[in-house]
């Protein structure tokens, strides 16, 4: 990691994607790198889009070298892509990117908003 910048990822793009994207945005101390949803027309994705930043339907484009990732924000609250991404870092032997769990993102969000936001989190075991 930078000692200036932190490099970002965004996984999950619908509306509680947009809400962190929209701050992170506004972080000089934040490179988002790449934001990634199934849904080309999220929220999310079509801010990304505003600001000239990678956008894919598929995480795994993202995740190509995810050694220069630091921190890896599942907004997804989606049990086989949390599952999907461990993985992916083990086989990979990345022990540097940072996997961020949608429960600490829906904590950003309420922290943001001043209340406690819904999220689509799942409530299965992290």
């Amino acid at each position: 990691m930078s000692a200036n910048q932190f490099k970002v990822a965004v996984i999950g793009a619908g509306n509680a994607g947009l809400e962190l994207l929209d701050r992170l945005f506004k972080a000089e101390f934040i490179d988002i790198i790449g934001v990634a949803d199934k849904n080309a027309q999220a929220p999310g994705m079509l801010l990304a889009k505003e600001h000239s930043i990678p956008v894919t339907t598929d995480m795994f484009d993202l995740l190509q070298d995810s050694s220069q990732i630091d921190i890896i924000i599942d907004v997804t609250g989606i049990k086989s892509v949390r599952d999907a991404l461990r993985y992916h870092m083990q086989e990979t032997r990345n022990d540097h990117t940072v996997i961020m769990h949608e429960r600490i993102s829906a904590l950003l969000i309420s922290l943001f908003n001043g209340m406690m936001v819904e999220t689509k989190a799942s409530d299965e075991f992290y």
